[in-house]
């Protein structure tokens, strides 16, 4: 497995979902950066289930700093996060370590890995590893802002095809829904990417494809740009106060991989929760034979709430390391 990502920033990510915790590994933060870890537990807080809406398992998830950071501030060592497992039942997973879940991880995992790989809960492939990417996605955040006070938010844009104030996951019945989020950031400096292979739209691309459940992404206008003409997608220069910007941003911010100055806007979609409560057809490693199979245990209806703090975390990541190649 690859479980480090980023050239300068750079983030490992370890753990499974029901081994002795998850988290991550930090190196290549600069020393002296501010850092208050009571907001470093604020951004794991946002992603944890907390309604009917979200999974039943109820992890406290408390975060603790164990090298990396002193009297408020980072050292320049590495950064070490640690998360421990604490609400944990893997008696439903028996009977799917040889029969895989249908749209998970499971078929290839148990291929690639000859069968070696902790299966519980999904293992190295669940969602709970995504909690160790916001842990390191606060340190990036604090270095992007202290560099150029770089701002990163995102929203959901729909729900099963709905609003997101309309979804009710009580209504599922046993099923489940994806949904489209985006990401906006402000403030970037003129010229962040590496042209040609390390484009801004490559390594995000690449770091938001690692969280479990993304399916697709598009900047700017996206895949609505096929449709336009040139002249109605481009988007004009134009002088706002002392800076260089363009009138409309169709491009979401990238040109040519590189950062233009305007806001950078992307969208992402996830798949619905691929474990549901309705049966479903599989098949039995062992004998070969088909046989249905009905997913019990604790899982999200719906992924799309508690992944917003994860995309924002993940930008994160990528920016400061861009950031700091520069």
């Amino acid at each position: 497995m690859m479980n480090t990502l980023g050239r300068v920033f750079r983030v490992t990510s370890f753990g499974e979902s029901h081994g002795l915790g998850i988290g991550c590994v930090v190196d290549g933060c600069p020393p002296g950066i501010s850092v208050h870890l009571p907001d470093l537990q604020k951004e794991i807080n946002r992603r944890m289930a907390t309604s009917v809406q979200h999974t039943p398992r109820q992890e406290a998830d408390r975060v603790e700093v164990l090298s990396g950071v002193f009297e408020g501030k980072t050292t320049g060592a590495p950064i070490v996060c640690f998360i421990e497992n604490r609400d944990v039942d893997s008696s439903s997973y028996d009977e799917f370590r040889y029969t895989p879940r249908p749209s998970h991880a499971d078929y290839p995992r148990y291929v690639k890995y000859q069968g070696y790989a902790d299966h519980r809960g999904g293992g190295r492939f669940s969602g709970r590893i995504t909690a160790g990417f916001v842990a390191a996605g606060y340190f990036a955040r604090m270095i992007i802002k202290n560099r150029q006070d770089i701002q990163i938010s995102s929203s959901i844009v729909e729900i099963g095809g709905s609003p997101p104030e309309q979804m009710d996951c009580t209504s599922l019945h046993g099923d489940s829904i994806g949904g489209i989020i985006e990401c906006r950031t402000h403030n970037l400096p003129v010229g962040l990417g590496e042209p040609v292979f390390d484009t801004v739209e490559g390594e995000l691309a690449k770091a938001l494809f690692a969280i479990p459940g993304i399916k697709g992404i598009e900047f700017g206008a996206g895949f609505a740009l096929a449709r336009m003409k040139g002249s109605q997608a481009n988007d004009q220069f134009c002088k706002q106060g002392e800076k260089v910007a363009t009138v409309t941003n169709h491009s979401g911010g990238i040109l040519g991989g590189m950062t233009s100055g305007m806001e950078l806007i992307f969208r992402v979609a996830l798949k619905p929760t691929p474990s549901i409560s309705l049966p479903q057809g599989s098949v039995d490693l062992r004998t070969g034979e088909e046989k249905s199979i009905t997913i019990q245990g604790r899982h999200d209806p719906c992924i799309v709430f508690r992944a917003l703090p994860v995309v924002e975390a993940v930008t994160a990541i990528v920016l400061a390391d861009l950031r700091l190649r520069m």
